[in-house]
């Protein structure tokens, strides 16, 4: 390629609506240009490092055994209805109707769809295991998007789906895929962890998240130095804090602690430790005929509450916050005061696991302006039910015994689920077995967020001059930097030939032939991120060499002009 040939539009500042590093290095970069809120036009530069994302995944796919097709953007309503997701999907599923008034989604993701194809397709035993994957257009709603392709409501994802005979085999589907995704982030050279996850509103028994690690990162990983456990943020088991629960030392005391809303404020005002406080939080489930269900969740006032893990606590599936008006009449008291003694109606009591052994606490007192001292479980209020409720913090003891917590942050670009018979039971996918039995199928679904890959990529490596792309995925793996390409005759000749010899050797090379500067030249490839780049100047090609540069390397090296070829391929294998 040639770059007077090419599309090259790098501009010396970022939009003011570009927020963070990633979208300001690829609007200035120019490999994304802006349609409307969250969507975005993929300009040839941003296209080419699109194409070789989906290059390194369609291989692993393909020698991992999955089979490809293409699944429509559009999707009837009813495949939706069928497994409850029309309406659970709420307002991120798009929405639209035909000149008929037939109702359509515009596909987030295709659980629905393959489970259709393979129930029409697959009647028996002997037509599994099967896995089917996309590479395709998806679309999400979303109500604040923002950091261009990192959450936009427009992009490329693909998606696999495997179907098995059984739960064994199943798993081993998951085994398959969690492992091509694993060789297809080593080969993106990019620092990534996989953590165990929550599976959230796709369903099934169990997942694994894949993230680029980088600081600017989204998610809290949680993970264990020593050991391989790993997990992120909402699905890490925090474990009590306390072995076992002491014998009450103080009696029950009510104090006055005015304006004092905060367990913060309380523990400053009483010089006790935060630790020693707990946090109240109120809940409501709607039942039937209008009833109402009052909860309160307790965890230490250092910890913060694990919406996800609440979820899962049995009867709080649908759970809300408390309306205020809820609180005074569960409790007669405002926000901020609430605690598990004296409630002024029944509530269900909930503790996290530390807060379940913890003695003399410090709690509200259901009272305005007031909280309890020396409050103890058994003696001032009844056992509460326990359940790990809060998010663990670093320095908690890994849960598999081997060390302790550390977290980091992450940009999450995939995940693989377990999902068990939650589409193929209410789809009726069934085959029959080899005694003639309908037996529904169990699946796997696996995501990669492709152009979530670019911003990931650019949030790990990244310099104050641009983008640094891994080779692999890079717009071109080398560019040529001719000085005076249209005046000399020997450098346009020996820059011709290296790049004929590169092209002839399998590498992606670009030349700059547009006769810029040499300082504008550079600072175009720099902020564009190439990986690797050589000068042909005629000082040097007098001296029998050529200047190489890494993008990470502080300085040039001068390599002979016949060892160049050979030289950049060595380069290339690293």
């Amino acid at each position: 390629m040639r770059a007077s040939r090419f599309f090259i539009s790098t501009l010396k500042e970022a939009p003011s609506d570009a927020e963070i590093v990633s979208h300001k290095l690829m609007m200035r970069a120019g490999m994304i240009k802006r349609l409307g809120s969250g969507i975005y036009t993929y300009m040839p530069m941003g296209l080419r490092v699109i194409r070789k994302v989906e290059a390194i995944v369609r291989e692993e796919m393909n020698a991992a055994g999955a089979v490809e097709l293409l699944m429509p953007l559009v999707q009837p309503a009813e495949l939706w209805q069928e497994t409850g997701r029309w309406d659970k999907m709420g307002p991120e599923l798009l929405r639209l109707k035909d000149r008929h008034g037939r109702e359509f989604a515009f596909q987030p993701t295709s659980e629905e769809v393959i489970t259709d194809v393979v129930r029409s397709e697959i009647k028996s035993y002997r037509g599994l295991p099967i896995n089917f994957y996309h590479i395709q257009t998806k679309f999400r709603d979303e109500r604040r998007p923002r950091f261009g392709l990192m959450r936009g409501r427009e992009f490329t994802m693909k998606d696999a789906y495997s179907f098995d005979r059984d739960v064994a085999g199943m798993q081993q589907s998951y085994q398959i895929m969690y492992d091509a995704y694993t060789r297809i982030f080593n080969r993106f050279g990019l620092k990534f962890r996989a953590v165990a996850a929550d599976n959230g509103a796709i369903g099934g028994s169990g997942s694994h998240e894949f993230h680029v690690i980088a600081s600017t990162g989204e998610d809290a990983l949680v993970y264990c130095p020593t050991s391989d456990y790993a997990a992120n943020m909402e699905a890490a088991e925090a474990p009590s804090l306390l072995a076992s629960r002491a014998a009450p030392s103080q009696p029950l005391e009510k104090v006055s602690t005015p304006q004092m809303a905060k367990c913060e404020q309380v523990a400053e005002f009483l010089k006790l430790p935060l630790a020693q406080t707990v946090k109240s939080i109120a809940l409501t489930v709607e039942k039937e005929e209008g009833a109402k269900e009052y909860w309160l969740l307790l965890i230490r006032g250092d910890h913060e509450l694990n919406e996800v893990k609440v979820n899962k606590v049995e009867g709080l599936g649908a759970f809300r916050f408390s309306t205020e008006a809820e609180i005074l009449e569960a409790y007669g008291t405002v926000p901020g005061y609430l605690g598990p003694v004296n409630t002024k109606l029944p509530v269900r009591v909930v503790a996290d696991r530390t807060v379940a052994n913890m003695a003399d606490f410090v709690c509200g007192a259901n009272d305005k302006d007031y909280h309890y001292l020396g409050a103890n479980w058994g003696r001032d209020c009844a056992e509460p039910q326990v359940a790990d409720l809060r998010n663990v913090v670093e320095g908690d003891a890994s849960p598999d015994g081997q060390g302790v917590l550390a977290i980091e942050r992450g940009i999450e670009v995939g995940h693989v689920f377990q999902l068990g018979t939650r589409y193929s039971q209410d789809m009726n996918c069934v085959y029959l077995d080899e005694n003639q039995h309908p037996v529904p199928m169990q699946m796997g679904c696996y995501g990669i967020g492709i152009t979530r890959i670019l911003g990931a990529a650019i949030e790990q490596n990244f310099d104050d001059k641009g983008i640094i792309w891994p080779t692999s995925i890079a717009p071109f793996e080398i560019v040529l930097c001719p000085m005076g390409y249209d005046r000399s005759e020997t450098v346009k000749a020996e820059t011709d030939k290296l790049y004929e010899a590169l092209l002839a050797a399998g590498v992606d090379a670009i030349v700059d032939d547009r006769g810029l500067r040499p300082g504008a030249m550079f600072a175009d490839w720099e902020l564009i991120g190439v990986p690797h780049r050589v000068v042909i100047g005629e000082r040097g090609l007098k001296d029998g060499n050529l200047e190489y540069q890494g993008r990470r390397d502080a300085e040039a090296q001068q390599v002979p002009v016949a060892g160049m070829v050979s030289f950049i391929k060595d380069q290339l294998k690293r």
